[in-house]
């Protein structure tokens, strides 16, 4: 792809926009942002905190650690770990700097002032209200269809800011639609390195280190732990899987390592990049061809999940897993046909992995979704390939991506309200 394309500068921005670094969680990350910025507008520590959240909200906090809270759970310790102690300019990685003293102070503020759940059902997928009291004094923020968008601030009465928003109106970022498969691969073959070469690195040395702390200590069901002590030590395709599921392990388990999170989630970041960082280091990769292959993964997970949204019944990690298994396919010197024949035959055995939120068995989702990309790619390597007509299949890439998110976004919706039915006991 030429520099002078206007899709060069575009896929840029989305991954600068997509790859940025986040602390546990991003929805529990995402409502303590939300309580920061509302103590800021306060301008005090609240008396009374009462959010307000979606369906797909309440499913992916309920059940997982809030790092830096001492192993605190679900949405009340979120919001109250951002009153407290959080730094809302730090965005996703608010609760970050939080001391050991303030953990005890998050504690105690919860037992003094209990925090207020309430569902909000406004027709959209993500959408977060936080309201808090100090006095006489009243604070509202409100965040819709990503985690830092912050689209109304009101101090009593006192309307700040007031963004409009629609389902899924992501009109703040680049636009996705801009896309393609033959695209992002021209563009991760042809793009100069060194204009993306910050971004990756990043992504390469925050996601590795979080993957050798799930591998080397106890975190929740230890999924990447039993993959590699149940694989042979050679097998670069079990190192690969391993590595990214003990990633996920340690981030679910509420280690305060911070990951570089692709489309909203930092599990579907380390899905996307980890495996395909041990292949290719495995098979003794260049570092160029390496920064190509995470490349073309990322921006494959991001087109796939701008078609299904960033929260669904749909489970993330079945997109990035089929890009990391074409990251690896490129790794291995394939070219385009490999690379969406991987993609394809994936999806075909994954799609339709549900979502139930947050929790320890996401890493077990991962590993999962992971082995599904390595034996799309194998398949094809092999001549074996699944068709246009078998199931949600189509004749092109293109429109079996469009089928997949159709299937995420509209056919799992009941699925998702019955998700959430069932966690809540209803």
């Amino acid at each position: 792809m030429e520099q002078t394309n206007p899709k060069y500068a575009a896929y840029i921005q989305i991954l600068r926009e997509e790859l940025v670094p986040a602390m546990g969680c991003t929805e529990p990350i995402a409502i303590a942002y939300g309580a920061a910025k509302g103590r800021e507008v306060l301008g005090k520590l609240p008396d009374q905190i009462t959010v307000e959240a979606s369906g797909n909200i309440i499913k992916n906090v309920k059940s997982v650690v809030v790092p830096n809270t001492g192993g605190l759970r679900g949405i009340e310790a979120a919001a109250a770990a951002g009153a407290v102690a959080g730094q809302a300019g730090l965005l996703l990685e608010v609760i970050s700097q939080v001391t050991p003293e303030e953990q005890g102070e998050i504690r105690a503020y919860m037992r003094e002032h209990p925090v207020q759940v309430e569902f909000l059902d406004s027709g959209l997928v993500f959408d977060i209200q936080i309201t808090l009291r100090g006095g006489e004094d009243v604070a509202r923020v409100r965040i819709a269809n990503y985690h830092t968008n912050v689209i109304h601030i009101e101090r009593n009465g006192e309307v700040l800011l007031d963004l409009p928003v629609e389902t899924d109106d992501e009109s703040g970022l680049t636009d996705r639609s801009l896309l393609t498969m033959i695209d992002i691969y021209d563009f991760a073959r042809t793009v100069d390195l060194d204009d993306v070469r910050e971004i990756i690195g990043r992504q390469i040395e925050y996601n590795m280190e979080i993957s050798q702390e799930g591998l080397t200590h106890s975190y929740g069901a230890n999924i990447g732990q039993v993959i590699r002590a149940n694989s042979h030590p050679n097998d670069s395709f079990a190192r690969a899987k391993s590595a990214a599921a003990a990633g996920s392990d340690a981030r679910m388990g509420g280690c305060e390592l911070p990951v570089i999170i692709n489309s909203g989630s930092g599990n579907q970041g380390m899905t996307a990049s980890v495996p395909v960082i041990v292949y290719g280091r495995d098979i003794g990769a260049s570092e160029d061809r390496l920064y190509r292959a995470l490349v073309l993964s990322n921006l494959i997970t991001i087109h796939q999940k701008t078609r299904i949204g960033r929260l669904s019944a749909y489970c993330g990690a079945v997109s990035a897993g089929a890009a990391a298994g074409a990251g690896i396919a490129y790794l291995d010197g394939g070219g385009y046909d490999e690379v969406i024949h991987t993609v394809v035959n994936a999806l075909a055995i994954v799609s339709g992995m549900i979502c139930d939120g947050a929790k320890a068995s996401c890493a077990g989702k991962i590993a999962a979704a992971i082995d599904a990309g390595i034996l799309g790619y194998l398949m094809y390597r092999n001549g074996q390939q699944f068709y246009g007509g078998d199931g949600i299949l189509s004749t092109t890439v293109e429109t079996t991506l469009v089928n997949v998110g159709r299937l995420g976004k509209v056919g799992m919706r009941s699925t998702d309200k019955e998700i959430l039915k069932i966690m809540l006991g209803q």
